[in-house]
């Protein structure tokens, strides 16, 4: 057999590339953790208890185990919120709190000696056995190394308070709010940080692309980075907003980079214009042959309980229809070439989690399949393809007399249906 061509053979080697990377995705198991604070975070209405106590059962439905149900560090920390009352609700009824988490600060340290955070505080007397434990690194003090000193002295003295309460083992992920930032400002810095973390008895970083800035290659540099100076067994968590609209791309090459997990909504509600939540993430992981979200978590339930949440954090009926996954127009076809079935590799059924195809009428782009079963839907007729024919050649001329009309909305694709049966039965 003859040799094949050079740029014949690079080009097998780069899908072979891609081949494995997407093998890669299909064995993982990450560590998700889902925040229930993120999405009601910058929703322009807030959570009441009753809200919050709401959204439990949402999680157990999906099965989720490991939950952040509070962020403790918030501004005015005297003046009580009502992720207090939530915990203190959830302490006080004896709910299983051994996979929950809290967001808490970095204390502070003086001539004096070291003084804890009143978020820290707050995690003791409400009994959270778990913490991602922040601090920012920017901008970048005169002296840096008192950020080490209060750092290593913040885990020591949480460590042994959770001792002497009866919780040596509870987990402590170090979250770097601007890690990103920080290695594209004083890369020295950042691993000088790190290498701390290395030596500290803590469970690893979670780092945040806080304000969606960065590129997806950017991520995966600092995973790989990071993962080349902690130490074997630190995991490496992430987190990221959708201000550049890569967040999706950005968690799934942290995975691929050798993050261990991911932490953030159920949804995409949050702090900035969205993020990559925990629901798109799994859908996503599921599109790439995943067994494990299927062992783990309940997907017939991701679209409902995505959908409620939705509803919950923001106090209306639905999410956006063009959200990815979970908006009601990211399962309805527009074009037959477009939908998602179980016969081809990388497409996801709407059914595997929980949604139903459906079918949108685009007086450009909708064929006739499409539109027939959009009519189906609406005037619950079944047409044929010559008056499913007709009814585009209407739209196509509606638009030449200069007449935009949304054919999708059941009155209008009534009298469009209409139409064509009265140009379809009068004669030639």
């Amino acid at each position: 057999m003859d040799t094949p061509p050079r740029g014949r053979a690079a080009a097998q080697a780069q899908l072979t590339l891609a081949d494995a990377k997407l093998d890669l995705l299909a064995a993982l198991d990450p560590l998700l953790i889902l925040s229930v604070r993120e999405p009601c975070f910058a929703a322009v209405v807030g959570h009441t208890l009753q809200n919050k106590i709401d959204t439990w059962p949402l999680l157990d439905q999906f099965n989720i185990q490991d939950r952040i149900i509070a962020t403790l560090d918030y501004a005015f920390p005297e003046q009580l919120e009502v992720e207090d009352d939530f915990c203190c609700y959830l302490r006080d009824n004896q709910y299983d709190l051994s996979h929950c988490f809290a967001m808490t600060e970095v204390g502070t340290l003086s001539e004096t000696g070291f003084t804890p955070d009143p978020s820290v505080q707050k995690l003791l007397a409400y009994t959270i056995p778990n913490t991602l434990h922040e601090i920012n690194l920017m901008p970048k003090p005169m002296d840096s190394g008192h950020v080490l000193e209060k750092l290593a002295a913040s885990v020591a003295w949480l460590r042994n308070a959770w001792q002497a309460t009866g919780n040596p083992g509870g987990r402590i992920y170090i979250n770097i709010v601007d890690l990103m930032d920080t290695f594209m400002a004083d890369r020295d810095y950042a691993l000088d940080v790190l290498e701390l973390l290395a030596t500290l008895p803590v469970d690893g970083l979670s780092f945040e692309d806080g304000r969606g800035s960065f590129f997806p290659f950017q991520v995966g540099a600092v995973v790989a980075a990071a993962k080349a100076v902690l130490a074997p067994g630190q995991a490496i968590l992430f987190h990221c907003h959708s201000g550049n609209g890569m967040d999706n791309a950005s968690v799934i090459e942290a995975l691929l980079q050798g993050a261990n997990g991911y932490w953030g909504g159920m949804e995409r509600t949050s702090s900035t214009i969205g993020h990559a939540s925990v629901g798109e993430l799994v859908a996503n992981l599921v599109r790439a042959g995943n067994p494990n979200m299927a062992r783990r978590f309940s997907l017939p339930d991701l679209l409902p309980v995505s959908a409620k949440m939705y509803s919950i954090n923001n106090n209306l009926p639905d999410a956006p229809d063009d959200w990815p996954i979970a908006g009601y127009d990211a399962y309805r076809t527009v074009l037959s070439d477009f939908t998602q079935t179980d016969r081809r590799k990388m497409d996801l059924p709407p059914q595997v989690i929980g949604g139903t195809g459906q079918f949108r009428i685009a007086p450009v782009g909708s064929d006739i399949s499409v539109v027939q079963e959009r009519v189906y839907e609406v005037v619950r007729v079944k047409i044929e393809r010559d008056l499913a024919r007709q009814m585009i050649l209407l739209m196509r001329a509606d638009l030449r007399q200069g007449l935009r009309i949304v054919y999708d909305e059941p009155e209008q694709l009534t009298r469009l249906y209409r139409r064509a049966l009265l140009a379809t039965t009068e004669p030639a």
